[in-house]
């Protein structure tokens, strides 16, 4: 996929430019049997207490990770700050995942190194602050193993780095695009117990791919991918669903093609 190549590209530049010892508004890499990871940060809150980041996750060859909603089995990452002081959340982005078969199941990931875009939210912008990260992830070869580690950093050590800035920048600017009208989806009739869509791209449709992400209390199984009428539609089983229907945004999806990815939301079912 030609935005996946742009990712790879942009980061391994960022990489390279970083290559020296890691800063204190940087934890240092954690290592696992299916590569390495660490948080990087820009060093300095934005005046609403927002500051940016980014898990890095470099896998080894032949190992994987999961996306936001990893399937029917695995691990999707988690991160949990409540040790930290002055930091009150945080907030994780997704690039554009695959889809896996590894023959047990369908699942979606990645299968190289990948930035996910943290922003962690920080209640007093002008006082000190401590990143005490605990993270979760799933890696994977021939199966999958949960990893648990404790990131540590403190943004004031080296606030406005260039190298970290160029490694957030690389991963925020990976994200999927904002959803529009003729380049998204939109709900289409379903039955019972089902999830339906209508996807909408300008050109070929060839190679589009929806991946929907479980939240709020729901679950869905693979999408089947249909093209009828001149029309291309994805229909989903709702596997689980809470008993009453939530208030929040609605269902997160990302819709990719071979060159390019979008998100938006889609009402809950």
């Amino acid at each position: 996929m030609i935005f996946r190549a742009t990712f790879a590209a942009g980061l391994a530049a960022a990489i390279l430019a970083a290559a020296a010892p890691a800063y204190a508004s940087t934890s240092g890499w954690f290592q696992t049997e299916g590569g390495r990871f660490r948080l990087v940060t820009t060093g300095r809150p934005d005046a609403a207490g927002k500051l940016q980041g980014v898990l890095f996750i470099e896998l080894k060859r032949g190992w994987k990770t999961y996306w936001r909603d990893p399937g029917d089995s695995g691990v999707p990452p988690q991160i949990d700050v409540s040790a930290s002081r002055n930091v009150s959340a945080v907030e994780i982005s997704y690039p554009a995942p695959q889809r896996h078969d590894d023959g047990y199941s369908i699942w979606a990931g990645y299968d190289y190194p990948v930035g996910l875009p943290v922003t962690f939210t920080i209640p007093s912008p002008s006082e000190p602050s401590l990143i005490e990260a605990d993270v979760f992830l799933g890696v994977c070869e021939t199966i999958c193993i949960p990893v648990q580690a404790r990131l540590q950093l403190d943004p004031a050590s080296d606030p406005d780095n260039p190298q970290d800035a160029a490694l957030v920048r690389a991963a925020v600017d990976a994200l999927p695009a904002p959803a529009q009208p003729n380049f998204g989806v939109s709900p289409a009739p379903s039955e019972a117990g089902k999830l339906a869509v209508v996807a909408n791209v300008p050109g070929d449709p060839e190679g589009v791919d929806v991946f929907f992400a479980g939240t709020d209390g729901y679950m869905f199984g693979v999408p089947e991918r249909k093209v009828e009428g001149g029309k291309l539609t994805f229909t989903v089983k709702v596997l689980d669903a809470p008993e009453v229907k939530p208030t929040g945004k609605g269902i997160p999806y990302t819709m990719t093609t071979a060159t390019t990815a979008v998100e938006g939301y889609l009402p809950y079912p």
